[in-house]
């Protein structure tokens, strides 16, 4: 008879733990203990977060910690802390084993060991069953992938407004550069939701750096690229897109590269659906580019071509679960979402990547983002 799956076990924040604010569905900003009994989840949480958490949050029975703590001290001294508050859960829980992510604190896998309780890494993901997207999910990150187009329409807005003047871009008098395009940009996320943080606004051989922020004056007739990846505030999924841009005209060796990058992406969407590995997905970005003339290669300075993967799972993690790549293999899953992001980068001609985000189903993909084309802005 197989035995039963341990109970998981999490010491985090949410800010930056998905497994934990995919558990608990509440956003706690100071690491605190939450664990599976017998179906129910519970959690640990001080005076500060106890009412806000019992009214608001997924689990089933919110404990105080100043309790728990007390009682802890009082099985093991005035020392105790979280291992031990812990282990008195599981002394009345009667629980013994648990399972724990790859990343728990090593410190307190320790502290825990030596307290009696057994701990089994989980090997993988701590909740399988997050790379699946519910309906209610997919809509949380369409919603992240709404206000990236928010993003988009501002900096459209600005550059066509920009006015050329030599080697310089020019908004209301002064030169536009990465950081005043990225603070407008980003602002405009804010006021409608969104926390969006590193957005790349990068020009001309700064682009060929995929993830280059992007720094210093933007110039006329060079490729921009810019990706914005905001979190939802109020659901804590996120969106994840990019678009390729450039304000004037563009040389037939610009045009050729953006139109090849889009015809890739088109190529991979094609290609995805449940069940086929990511690396057949991967493929398609590779041979597109190969028709088309254009080499990858790699050098002691660095890499030209399409030297990354074809997209990774997006949700409560920027990469969530979820890979399309040359090397490891991954079997697309029915639910999962992925974004599809080939690109092309030369120094010299500039760097160009499209990226959008769908949904894997049986037979395909839905779209789950949404935003013109259109790059090159008179």
């Amino acid at each position: 008879m197989q035995s039963p799956t341990p109970s998981p076990l999490l010491y985090a924040e949410t800010h930056s733990n998905a497994d934990m604010l995919y558990f608990g569905r509440v956003e706690v900003h100071d690491p605190f203990i939450a664990l599976g009994v017998r179906g129910k989840k519970v959690s640990v949480q001080s005076a500060l977060e106890f009412g806000r958490v019992k009214k608001t949050s997924a689990f089933d029975i919110v404990l105080s910690r100043e309790i728990y703590l007390e009682r802890a001290q009082n099985v093991y001294g005035p020392q105790a802390g979280v291992a031990e508050i812990i282990a008195t859960l599981a002394g009345e829980y009667r629980l013994r084993h648990f399972r724990v992510a790859d990343d728990f604190p090593a410190g307190l896998y320790v502290k825990l060991t030596a307290l009696g309780l057994k701990l089994t890494f989980a090997n993988g993901m701590l909740f399988p069953e997050r790379e699946i997207k519910s309906a209610w999910e997919a809509a949380c990150i369409r919603e992240g992938n709404r206000l990236c187009t928010v993003g988009y329409t501002v900096a459209e807005k600005i550059l066509r407004a920009a006015k050329i003047k030599g080697r310089t871009l020019l908004y209301q008098g002064k030169p536009l550069t990465s950081e005043r395009l990225r603070f407008a940009l980003e602002t405009a996320i804010h006021e409608q939701g969104g926390n969006p943080q590193d957005t790349i606004v990068a020009g001309g051989d700064q682009a060929c750096d995929p993830h280059e922020r992007g720094f210093g004056p933007l110039r006329p007739k060079e490729l921009i690229i810019i990706d914005i990846f905001p979190r939802v505030v109020k659901t804590g999924y996120f969106g994840d897109m990019t678009r390729t841009y450039l304000k004037g005209g563009a040389s037939e060796a610009q045009q050729r590269l953006v139109r090849t990058v889009r015809t890739a992406q088109q190529c991979a969407t094609k290609v995805i659906r449940a069940n086929v590995d990511g690396r057949l997905v991967h493929q398609a970005v590779t041979q597109c580019f190969a028709a088309a003339g254009y080499e990858t290669k790699r050098g002691k300075t660095g890499s030209v071509g399409f030297f990354h993967g074809t997209g990774h799972g997006l949700g409560l993690a920027i990469h969530d679960p979820g890979r399309m790549g040359a090397i490891t293999p991954y079997p697309l899953k029915n639910g999962s979402v992925m974004t599809v992001e080939p690109g092309l980068y030369y120094p010299g001609l500039g760097g160009c990547r499209w990226e959008d985000v769908v949904q894997v189903t049986a037979t395909g993909t839905k779209a789950l983002s949404k935003h013109p084309y259109d790059w090159e802005l008179r």
